[in-house]
């Protein structure tokens, strides 16, 4: 086999690794190495390659260790039996292209995934000698999210919590069965195991200790977890109800809902299909709605016979056609619950409202300053000076707000 260069290497891995989802590094200790020496930082802004919460850019070097595995399961590309260009890089590859794709300014951190090779503690193993080079022999500041093996020994996954800022174990998918046929060598209650231990770790770092009355350093961004979507039958009901018992065992800081993509490949036994990425979309809003605004998993796709969230229109919007009866709300006198349950309105939006009714009543055109679209929420509120009168209840509501297609342009 041709022995391939370090920029062949990161051309195949890093196109491997779309299939993982990157999260951003707000979640990260805040760090700068201008002030203890060495180089890398949290708190800067680069290339986009992933969003924070509160709109900050992040760029990730964002590539797996190898794309080898030795595990069969049908929906990765890098199964196995796929019929797929390999590559694997050193430690010492991945340790310098950190270190210079910083040094250029490319980057503002590592994201590191990786296949098994040979056994899970091995692969685990030089993921976290890479972190810990970069930690304690580069003094390298910058954020780290390492995708992490459930089948590890515990002292690795301890090992890894030290040098990152941010561990992820992938569920893989919404239920036990599909994990059981589709990737028959993964275990689901490992998986359970690996994520209860974690989180347990955490609880436990974070509290002060006895001597120096400070808390140790431990995945301070906490854990993620992904989850394929579409790669069998699961309905969204079901994945909503899966996550709502992950964020409350686990404490996750996120869940990322990954579209199946099949594979181009006809040893593959999954149905040929587009990538279902607006449900992948619609799912991410429930999970919005569930974490920030209230709803409960079962309300959000109560309106839908089949468990499916409407593709058509956001969940929250469904959720307000379907219920009618508890509409308009007045935005001079509903509390801050209501209002986040009004279809156009974020919590920012909300936050607004609630300092600016202090000192005067709201019209319409005040709250159309303050959201993105009042176009949504004016059939859905009481303004003073406004009343939707018999908008709320009409016929064609639902029509009228959905979006329509348009014909592009080439000019």
């Amino acid at each position: 086999m041709a022995v391939l260069s370090t920029r062949e290497k990161l051309a195949i891995l890093s196109d491997a690794a779309k299939y993982d989802a990157s999260c951003a590094s707000s979640g990260a200790a805040k760090r700068n190495s201008l002030k203890s020496g060495g180089i890398g930082s949290t708190e800067g802004s680069g290339i986009c390659h992933a969003y924070a919460p509160d709109g900050r850019c992040i760029s990730l070097l964002k590539i797996l260790l190898t794309n080898f595995c030795i595990y069969d399961c049908s929906y990765c590309i890098n199964r196995s039996s796929s019929n797929t260009k390999r590559a694997r890089f050193t430690i010492d590859e991945v340790v310098q292209l950190t270190l210079n794709f910083y040094k250029r300014n490319y980057i503002e951190g590592l994201f590191l995934s990786s296949g098994v090779i040979r056994s899970p503690d091995e692969t685990m193993g030089e993921m976290v000698e890479i972190a810990r080079r970069l930690r304690e022999d580069h003094k390298f500041g910058g954020y780290i999210h390492l995708k992490t093996i459930p089948e590890c020994a515990p002292e690795l996954l301890e090992a890894a919590g030290r040098y990152a800022d941010r561990l992820s174990i992938n569920v893989e998918l919404p239920t036990d069965e599909g994990v059981k046929r589709l990737a028959p060598e993964k275990r689901p209650e490992t998986i359970r195991l690996s994520m209860a231990n974690l989180r347990a770790k955490m609880e436990e770092r974070s509290e002060p200790t006895l001597r120096t009355k400070r808390r140790e350093r431990f995945a301070p961004g906490g854990q993620s977890t992904q989850m394929i979507v579409g790669a069998d039958a699961t309905t969204d009901a079901t994945i909503l109800k899966t996550s709502a018992r992950l964020y409350g065992s686990y404490h996750l800081r996120r869940i990322y809902f990954s579209a199946f993509s099949p594979i181009p490949d006809s040893s593959s036994a999954l149905p040929s299909m587009r990538p279902p990425l607006m449900r992948e979309h619609r799912l991410y809003q429930a999970d919005w709605l569930m974490r920030f605004y209230g709803f409960d998993q079962n309300e959000i796709v109560a309106s839908q016979p089949n468990g499916m969230l409407d593709l058509q229109v956001d969940p929250k919007l469904a959720w307000a056609l379907a219920n009618r009866a508890q509409f308009p709300v007045d935005v001079n006198r509903a509390p801050r619950e209501t209002l986040w349950r009004v279809p156009g309105l974020g919590t920012k939006a909300v936050k607004k409202i609630l300092e600016v009714r202090r000192h005067r009543r709201l019209r319409l055109e005040d709250v159309g300053r303050l959201c993105a679209s009042i176009a949504k929420v004016r059939p859905f509120i009481v303004a003073e000076g406004w009343s939707p009168g018999g908008q709320t209840d009409a016929e064609h509501l639902r029509a009228k707000l959905v979006p329509q297609p348009q014909q592009l342009s080439l000019f």
